[in-house]
Parts: structure tokens; C-alpha cells; sequence
């Protein structure tokens, strides 16, 4: 029995461990991957920060690179694991939680190895679950090579030919700038009416300019947060208009249907495409946890990650938790320094009462 199981040796997971730490709580961390850093690791090989390294660091160690450097894949699973060996966090791998419930007071946790019990139970699992790709794609020949940008590495991976890349998003026009860079065909499918900034303006970083003017800090009931939490998030580091205007690469619009070797876009029909990488984001999901209830966004009712229907549970690393950073790497550090007094204060009652 613990006192505190941390789901997810991420991030948020590693902040909370932090100040559990610090308490010396009897507590554990469980986490689905063999070793620390592997989502980070698993990801396209060319993949960067688009925050400096000033804004990348945990409570209690700083990120170990030169201000206003963009850290890579390998840079951030190495800040993870000296983070984790620096306060000895213990956690135990290969623990993908297919189950949570809690009956008479205590929580009952499975993996397909072991058993769990705690009292108190954080899900620091991140807002990025089951792949999402459009229905289509199971009409669409299967001499088509078709990768989710969740196991997207490097163009080695592709056939030659054209390659269409689904996605506006920051990992989409990465991918999509990555594989232009071939100069065999390319297709675009997607918003071409993005918003891109540029990672330095005037001197500063794009993240000094946002914590200046309080968008890091703006929670999401403020006025401001309102306007922000419901504003697509901008492309950073990409000038997307010259992207798009390469020779290249053609812009097809939305995916609306496939048969076999044709694809059906919004402006045109195309039957040459070798590749589909499809970086159209992920689904949220806690179907694992029983009693939970969703919001219309399908993430588990909260407030600042203190869940509202089951007590002793808890949420971080969450996108918009309470800040647009809730799911950063630097944006972390407040929400798990305010759930960390909230926990305190709890246990305080507990033992006045």
C-alpha cells in the first residue's frame, strides 16, 4: 500500500515526484514504457523544442543547456533521466495501468504484471493517447505505405515517390518541412491558414515576449484564457507561407475520401501517392478509469487537476489543466506546485481532524 501512485514517468509525473520527494512520501511512480524519456525517444529523429532551453526546467534542476538553445529529442530524455537519478525517484517500468478503481477507500490499480493499491492516485499519463487517423485511411491501398507521426522517424522510412503529409499542426509542417527537404513530390493536406511565429522577435525569444505579456501565466477562467484556450495553437519556428509556396509540394486541402490508389481532397483527386504520413493528432482516453466522468472534451472533470467526482484523484500534465503550459515541459512546474499544496493542506486536516 502507498500513500501516492504517480501514473507516467513523464514530465508531470516527475514534477509531482519532485515535492513528493521532498516530503518524503511513501509513494511510487509506474509507467508504461522501459525507460525514462521514451516517448521523447520514440519520436521523428529531427524533432526540436520550440521553447528555449530557459523555460524547459522541473522544480529543483535546471535544464543543463546555454540560454536560448532549443533542445533536442535525446536533450530532453537526458534532462528526464539526470532528473530522475538526481533525487532518486523510484519508479518501476513496463506498467501500462489497465485498470482503476477504487473500492472502499482504497484504489486498486493493474497492469498486466502486478497488482497496485494507494490511497491517493496522479494519472500523469499527458494529453496524448490513441493515435487519431480519419477513417478513410482503410480504404486506401495497401501498396501505400501509411505511418501515424507517433512512430514517423526519418524519410529512410518512406518509399520513393510522392509522400502526402495530413496535418497542420506544429508536428505536421515539421514533417512536411523535413520531407520537402527530399525533393520528390510532396502533398499537403490541411489548413494552408495558419498562423506561424517566428522563434525570435527583436531580440528575444517568442517565450519571453508570451511570459511578458502574461499568455504563459493567463489560467483558463480568465478572460483572457477564454479567448486563448479557444485559439488554435500557432506553428513556432516554421515560415509556413514560404513552406507552402515550395516547388514541391502541393496543397490539396482537406482528406475527404480514398479508393484504393485515389485519394480525394478538397481541390483535386490524386493516384501517385507511395506515402501518407498522418500527423493528425491524438484521442484522449480514460475508459480504464471506472466511475470517471468526461467533459465535452473528453478529459476527466477537474479543477487544477483535483478530480471533481472521485476523491484522492488527481490530474497533471493535461493541455489547458489551468495554463496554455499545462502540457509543457516547463509549464508543468506550476500546476504540480499547486496540487503539491493542496495535498499538503488535505494531509493537514487529516491529522488535525
Amino acid at each position: 500500500m502507498k500513500d501516492y501512485i504517480i501514473i507516467g514517468a513523464g514530465q508531470s509525473g516527475l514534477a509531482i515526484a519532485y515535492y513528493l520527494h521532498k516530503q518524503n512520501a511513501n509513494y511510487l511512480v509506474v509507467d508504461a514504457n522501459d525507460e525514462i524519456g521514451a516517448p521523447w525517444l520514440k519520436r521523428w529523429d529531427s524533432l526540436k523544442l520550440f521553447t528555449p532551453s530557459e523555460f524547459n526546467s522541473l522544480p529543483g534542476l535546471k535544464f543543463p543547456h546555454e540560454k536560448g538553445h532549443y533542445a533536442d529529442k535525446y536533450e530532453v530524455a537526458n534532462y528526464l533521466k539526470l532528473y530522475v537519478s538526481t533525487f532518486k525517484i523510484p519508479v518501476e517500468f513496463n506498467h501500462k495501468i489497465t485498470s482503476l478503481k477504487k473500492e472502499d477507500g482504497v484504489f486498486k490499480l493493474k497492469s498486466d504484471l502486478k497488482a497496485f493499491e494507494a490511497k491517493n492516485v496522479i494519472i500523469a499519463t499527458g494529453p496524448f493517447h490513441k493515435p487519431f487517423t480519419p477513417s478513410c485511411h482503410l480504404k486506401i491501398s495497401k501498396d501505400v505505405l501509411q505511418i501515424h507521426s507517433e512512430h514517423y522517424k526519418s524519410t529512410a522510412q518512406l518509399k520513393e515517390g510522392a509522400t502526402l503529409v495530413v496535418g497542420a499542426g506544429d508536428s505536421g509542417v515539421q514533417i512536411l518541412s523535413e520531407i520537402s527537404k527530399t525533393k520528390g513530390p510532396v502533398y499537403f493536406s490541411g489548413n494552408t491558414n495558419i498562423t506561424s511565429l517566428p522563434q525570435e522577435i527583436l531580440g528575444k525569444t517568442l517565450w519571453w515576449w508570451f511570459h511578458k505579456v502574461g499568455f504563459l501565466t493567463a489560467h483558463k477562467y480568465s478572460w483572457i484564457g477564454k479567448v486563448l484556450s479557444k485559439t488554435g495553437q500557432p506553428v513556432i519556428g516554421t515560415d509556413v507561407k514560404t513552406l507552402f509556396k515550395k516547388e514541391n509540394i502541393t496543397c490539396v486541402g482537406r482528406t475527404l475520401d480514398a479508393n484504393k490508389q485515389t485519394i480525394i481532397f478538397e481541390k483535386q483527386e490524386v493516384s501517385d501517392i507511395k506515402n501518407i504520413v498522418w500527423a493528425t493528432g491524438f484521442k484522449p482516453n480514460f475508459s480504464w478509469i471506472d466511475g470517471i466522468e468526461l467533459d465535452e472534451s473528453n478529459y476527466p472533470k477537474n479543477y487544477r487537476g483535483v478530480s471533481k467526482t472521485i476523491d484522492g484523484l488527481y490530474f497533471l500534465g493535461l493541455p489547458w489543466l489551468y495554463t496554455r503550459g499545462s502540457a509543457t515541459l516547463g509549464g508543468v512546474q506550476r500546476d504540480a506546485k499547486y496540487l503539491n499544496t493542496y495535498l499538503s493542506k488535505k494531509e493537514t486536516k487529516k491529522v488535525l481532524a
